[in-house]
């Protein structure tokens, strides 16, 4: 019965454009793209040792950098130094929905990363957002997209996924964390954990793994609306027909 079968985690637009970016990155980034290994948080791809300092920034930096294929010649690294968000000082459930930690530039030819550590004590939302910006080199530094794109950042959250950083993006999109004061949560990013579930769901099926191992390094919430869109997939005849073969294998 229609009533019982799977539904996408996203509305239709959003379905859409998923899609539909998806299917541009591997026309932008080429098929090869899709046979890169998955970044996962292990120390097979993150091996040496991490308490926030500078230099250990500028190696994540580099190690990223070498994974989503970005000349780390091409990027400067500058550091924000803030100090604790007020949602740090407070008492109980406290939150803090700014989307980025982060930010991008072109200046006088080179493209400049800036990073807000006060923001980035996990090792998680570090590589989250050092892909996200590294993402912005790949679209906006090569000139594949106008600066300008109405849905640039959003489209920027995506190439993660395609460029192999999804789990650390998915991941970092919504956290909760405790301390002394009480829990806090954290937004990250411009896709809801529902489209990132959506997009790895997509992805993983266009590089014919519809079953991923790698998926239970996603957290909770993700790795659900991931599974929930593999059903969904599975079950829609009209779905990724260009990759559909992957199902039955």
């Amino acid at each position: 019965m229609g009533f019982f079968r799977p539904r996408a985690p996203v509305d239709q637009l959003e379905r859409i454009w998923v899609e539909e970016m998806l299917r541009w990155c591997a026309a932008e980034f080429g098929p090869r793209t899709l046979r890169t290994p998955v970044v996962l948080p292990t120390s097979d791809f993150f091996p040496d040792a991490y308490s926030g300092s500078h230099a250990e920034v500028l190696a994540v930096v580099d190690r990223v950098a070498g994974y989503m294929g970005v000349g780390r010649d091409r990027i400067v690294v500058e550091f924000d130094s803030v100090g604790p968000s007020l949602s740090d000082q407070l008492p109980y459930l406290a939150g803090s929905p700014s989307h980025e930690a982060g930010h991008y530039r072109v200046e006088h030819g080179r493209s400049v990363v800036s990073l807000e550590l006060g923001r980035l004590r996990s090792p998680i939302t570090l590589v989250a957002t050092i892909a996200h910006e590294l993402a912005h080199e790949r679209l906006v530094g090569e000139r594949r997209i106008d600066p300008e794109r109405h849905d640039g950042e959003q489209l920027t959250d995506l190439a993660t996924v395609f460029l192999g950083l999804g789990v650390f993006n998915a991941n970092a999109a919504f956290q909760f964390s405790q301390n002394s004061r009480g829990w806090r949560w954290q937004r990250l990013g411009y896709l809801s954990q529902p489209m990132y579930g959506y997009a790895l769901a997509c992805w993983t099926v266009m590089r014919g793994d519809p079953k991923p191992a790698w998926a239970r390094h996603l957290d909770t919430n993700p790795r659900v609306y991931m599974k929930q869109s593999l059903r969904y997939l599975r079950a829609d005849p009209d779905a990724l027909p260009e990759w559909r073969a992957a199902f039955e294998s």
